[in-house]
């Protein structure tokens, strides 16, 4: 394949964007904000990335607004960074050459629930919770949960992992068909509802993963499931990183059907004691949950038990009420805010890669002498049950050698999950940050396929410019 040629991509002069914000002001009114402190919150908000905002937010109702956005910004040549919650950690929404942050916080409909065929269709600014929310009471649920309550086209989009992974996949596993504006303006819909087909390529895979890239998510279309008869979570700590990790294999390996098995490495269970108000043992320490009937709830729970106590594992105390597996798996979601008890005043870098489960313990307990022999402060955690776990590092943005050493440990960790047949971001995504790993992983004759799509798709480089790959 030929090597790339550059397609630069400027900012557009303060003309086009006057030219054009005063157009979109003209269709849709109030919901197109100009405000900087707005503008500075579509942008990237967490982590030390720099803010770099668009040059106006604009909030569509509906996909035939999104695609008349589209096509007056492609027009001219004006790039478009869809923004769903906010909550990425890579650069995602940031827009380095201005342009226009498509909000689709107010696209809420939930389209349509087919209960007997468990999935639903719903808009893009619909979040986890509100979809579960309206599911309950027809004794379905959404099983995809990262913590944050995302919206799903968001979810879609980076793509999403979670703690439930393990039993019910990712939301790669979880789509069945996407609606989506193309950089011209067009509408698709990637596939149908049924559950499995032979038609052509595979379009809604595509789109997923992509980071809007390729286009603007408008309608989902998602797999349910059944609220579990009984569901039983608890806390096991244990006495060394490997030996948690070693527990966590041979839980996988021995088919227990775990739905989530959650790591937390001793500075993460301090973090967690300190901002959750908990009592942990300051120890690496695995978080569990069992969803199925009471009787084999009861028997996996049980046989996870004897495995533990053979890694030294123990005491393993269960939280059967609903309040207190709440309070548990709350404290997880909240790990990212509570390392900032770590250190006060400093700024988190979170990061994460993915390794064969097989390799899990011994890159986790090399990541951890790396920290330390470093000399910085960070947290691990992660979705251990397949392999996918986050540092979270604490750093003084203000000391420019502080900040290499971390940029310096980031390299070394994804050379490390890579040199392990792993990747170098397990649910995070690409953005703007990890951009530079990805020929190391894919090979460049991969990435050269990746820019021919991109190319492609959106030939004038105007769908979220300056991520994943660069033209």
């Amino acid at each position: 394949m030929n090597a790339p040629q550059p397609t630069p991509r400027f900012r557009p002069d303060d003309a086009t964007v006057t030219a054009i914000t005063a157009e979109l002001q003209k269709r849709f009114g109030d919901r197109v904000v100009t405000n900087l402190a707005v503008r500075r919150q579509h942008g990237h908000t967490l982590t030390w990335i720099e803010n770099q905002p668009p040059d106006v937010v604009v909030y569509p109702q509906t996909t035939a607004e999104v695609s008349e956005m589209v096509r007056l910004c492609a027009a001219h040549g004006m790039p478009l960074i869809p923004f769903g919650a906010g909550t990425s950690l890579e650069g995602h929404v940031n827009a380095p050459y201005g342009g226009v942050s498509v909000d689709t916080s107010r696209m809420k409909r939930i389209i349509a629930v087919h209960a007997e065929d468990l999935d639903c269709v719903a808009e893009p600014g619909v979040t986890r919770k509100e979809l579960n929310e309206h599911l309950r009471d027809l004794g379905l649920f959404f099983p995809i949960d990262p913590g944050a309550d995302v919206s799903l086209a968001a979810m879609a989009g980076t793509p999403a992992s979670c703690t439930n992974a393990v039993r019910y996949g990712t939301m790669k596993d979880n789509v069945l068909a996407l609606t989506v504006v193309l950089p011209n303006g067009d509408v698709i819909r990637t596939a149908r509802r049924a559950k499995k087909s032979s038609a052509g390529y595979d379009l809604t895979r595509l789109f997923i993963g992509s980071e809007g890239t390729l286009g603007v998510i408008t309608e989902i279309t998602l797999k349910l499931h059944g609220i579990p008869e009984a569901v039983s979570a608890g806390v096991c700590p244990f006495p060394s990183i490997r030996a948690a990790c070693e527990a966590v294999i041979v839980t996988i390996q021995s088919a227990i059907t775990v739905a989530r098995i959650e790591f937390l490495d001793e500075m993460q269970v301090r973090a967690s004691n300190l901002y959750s108000k908990l009592s942990l043992p300051e120890t690496p320490t695995l978080f569990l949950e069992f969803h199925g009937s009471d009787a084999n709830v009861r028997e996996q729970a049980e046989r996870f038990g004897e495995i533990a106590v053979e890694y030294g594992g123990g005491p393993f105390e269960w939280a059967t009420k609903a309040e207190d597996r709440t309070r548990l798996w709350q404290a997880r979601h909240d790990a990212y805010w509570s390392a900032f008890t770590l250190r006060p005043g400093a700024k988190i870098t979170a990061t994460d890669v993915c390794v064969p489960i097989s390799r899990l313990a011994e890159c986790v307990e090399e990541t951890r002498r790396d920290i330390d022999a470093s000399g910085l402060v960070a947290a691990i955690v992660g979705h251990v049950g397949d392999g996918n776990f986050h540092v979270s590092l604490l750093v003084d943005t203000d000391d420019a050698g502080e900040v290499a050493r971390t940029e310096a440990f980031i390299g070394r960790l994804v050379e490390r999950a890579l040199a392990m047949e792993g990747t170098c971001t397990g649910e995070h995504g690409v953005g703007q940050k990890k951009m530079k790993y990805l020929e190391a992983e894919h090979g460049p004759e991969a990435l050269d396929l990746m820019r021919a799509l991109k190319r492609a798709v959106d030939p004038h480089n105007i769908m979220n410019p300056g991520k994943i790959v660069a033209l």
